[in-house]
């Protein structure tokens, strides 16, 4: 009697081994073909990251960092980025328009607010009653130093009451970002950044954020050059003593 065809089992040990057991398997179709090492594909990415880096190293520098540069960097290449730099100063200046805050009234609002945001990014702060809550007072020293370094964006103020009657002081400040006739943004309370110890650089990165300012802006980067110089002479100031106002003299 004939016995029926039974499946022959081909013993496999690990199918993704490099054998020649394995690689007579392959070729019979009987386990499929080891998949490609991702180890190329992973170092031409870091080496396509290493030249991206590489090419793109004076990206942010400002002109007096690229003058710096001189020694040690091809001239041409450093020229290059020169030129780039003062295209975009040239730019920045040109749509500096505003650099001061606009006190709004209600009959001009819709003028002086949605429509000019047709032409750049209005940030609008709607202070408490009397502008004497902590907040606000806060807000408003921000708006100030915002509004004289970034004269490409409107800053506008107004009294929250007068803008929308009936609008709560506890609901103050309040932030309103305009942009082609609509409202993007909008902050009530500075609870979301830091209650009182909101600063500068929290909006630095809300006019980042919203698309108002770039994140490679010369502006931005040169504020925190300074902060960051500031902080350092004050720590040592107060590592070597040299602190003239103390309280101890």
């Amino acid at each position: 009697m004939q016995m029926p065809d039974m499946p022959v089992e081909v013993p496999v040990d690990n199918p993704n081994a490099d054998t020649e057991w394995n690689d007579i398997l392959r070729k019979h179709g009987v386990i499929p073909e080891k998949p490609p090492s991702p180890t190329p594909m992973i170092q031409e990415a870091l080496e396509e990251a290493r030249k991206l880096a590489h090419e793109n190293r004076l990206e942010g520098k400002d002109l007096e960092e690229l003058n710096e540069l001189e020694d040690i960097e091809d001239e041409d290449f450093l020229d290059s980025y020169r030129q780039k730099r003062m295209a975009e100063l040239a730019t920045t200046t040109a749509a500096s328009v505003y650099n001061q805050i606009y006190h709004l009234q209600k009959p001009d609002y819709s003028r002086d607010v949605t429509e000019e945001s047709q032409k750049a990014y209005i940030f609008v702060l709607l202070t408490s009653s009397q502008g004497t809550n902590t907040e606000s007072r806060v807000l408003i020293e921000i708006w100030r130093e915002l509004a004289t370094r970034f004269g490409d964006v409107k800053f506008c103020q107004m009294r929250a009451d007068l803008c929308i009657e009936g609008y709560p002081d506890k609901n103050t400040p309040t932030v309103l970002v305009y942009k082609d006739g609509d409202i993007k943004k909008q902050i009530v309370t500075l609870r979301e950044l830091g209650g009182v110890r909101t600063n500068t650089k929290d909006f630095e990165k809300l006019l980042v954020d919203v698309g108002a300012v770039k994140l490679g802006d010369q502006r931005l980067q040169k504020k925190q050059q300074n902060a960051d110089a500031s902080t350092s002479k004050i720590r040592q100031g107060k590592l070597t003593g040299d602190d003239e106002d103390s309280d101890w003299d």
